[in-house]
Parts: C-alpha cells; sequence; structure tokens
C-alpha cells in the first residue's frame, strides 16, 4: 500500500488540508466541512517536506502573486471525470466558465452538464483545479463542495465578484 502524506496550511478561507503521494505529487486539497472532503486517516504519514512548494504557491495566490499554479498533480477518477477536471486546469484566473461550456470543451452533449457538474463537485484539488471559477449559465453562483462563501471570497480575490 502506497503512504500519504499530508499537512495542513493556513489560508485566508481557513486551513487546506493537502495529501500527496510518495513521489510529491498532490492528491488532494480540502476545507473543513467539505463535501466529499478528506480528513487525516490512521497510516497517513504528516509530513511538511513535500507541500513546501505548494504552500509557497498557495502564499503567493492568496497574497495577489500567483496567477497560474505550477505543481504535480495526481488525482484519480473515472476517464469522464478526468476529462472535465483537465478541462479545468484551462479556465483562467479572473474568469469564468459555465457548466454548458465545460461540456462542450470536452465534446460531451449538452444533456451531459448534470454529470459534468456532478465531476466538478467531485474535484478532489480545490483552488488548484479551479472549480470555484464554474457558474450556471445565468451567472449566478451555484455551488460548491468548499462551500458558497468560500467560492465567492475566491472569486471575489481574482477579481471576479466586486470587493
Amino acid at each position: 500500500m502506497e503512504t500519504t502524506y499530508w499537512t495542513s496550511v493556513d489560508s485566508p478561507i481557513g486551513p487546506l488540508l493537502l495529501t500527496a503521494a510518495p513521489d510529491g505529487a498532490l492528491t488532494s486539497l480540502s476545507v473543513p466541512g467539505q463535501k466529499g472532503g478528506r480528513t487525516p486517516a490512521g497510516d497517513w504519514r504528516r509530513d511538511p517536506a513535500p507541500f513546501r512548494e505548494a504552500d509557497r504557491q498557495l502564499t503567493a495566490y492568496f497574497a495577489g502573486d500567483l496567477k497560474e499554479f505550477r505543481l504535480a498533480l495526481h488525482a484519480t477518477g473515472t476517464p469522464f471525470r478526468e476529462k472535465v477536471w483537465a478541462a479545468l486546469d484551462d479556465v483562467p484566473y479572473g474568469a469564468t466558465v459555465s457548466y454548458g461550456e465545460i461540456a462542450a470543451r470536452i465534446g460531451a452533449p449538452r444533456a451531459a452538464v448534470r454529470a459534468v457538474g456532478g465531476a466538478i463537485g467531485a474535484n478532489p484539488l480545490l483552488i488548484l483545479r479551479p472549480c470555484h471559477r464554474v457558474i450556471g449559465a445565468d451567472g449566478s453562483l451555484t455551488g460548491y463542495a468548499g462551500g458558497l462563501e468560500r467560492k465567492v471570497q475566491l472569486l471575489t480575490r481574482e477579481g471576479v465578484l466586486p470587493a
């Protein structure tokens, strides 16, 4: 069985729980109370060393000095979820897209919008893989696994919403 490394880092939206594989690739970023979020298991190894660069980049992001993360990410899901998550990587800082636009980007039919929403809701790498940038077709701020308040904070920080 592969060791899961973890650490917690402080942020303006609360503590962030990060996990990584032995090779250092990040496998999740969770916030307290997150729907489907992770909590440390007894066999996980707490070690901040594999997360130094992630901590540095997250600090720079929250300070407004970083717009694009450059970190090794390794999230596993179904092929459909992985396509959706890859599409999230292409949504630039300070921009938003609709669920329908994500469906179109991956070549899914319009009827797949609900499935796209489910895949986005299952994104294990909040903030790093910017699911907070996905909004309703009418511009509404629909759900966010980390909580709608955090989504508002992130979009405000990125200049999408007024301060």
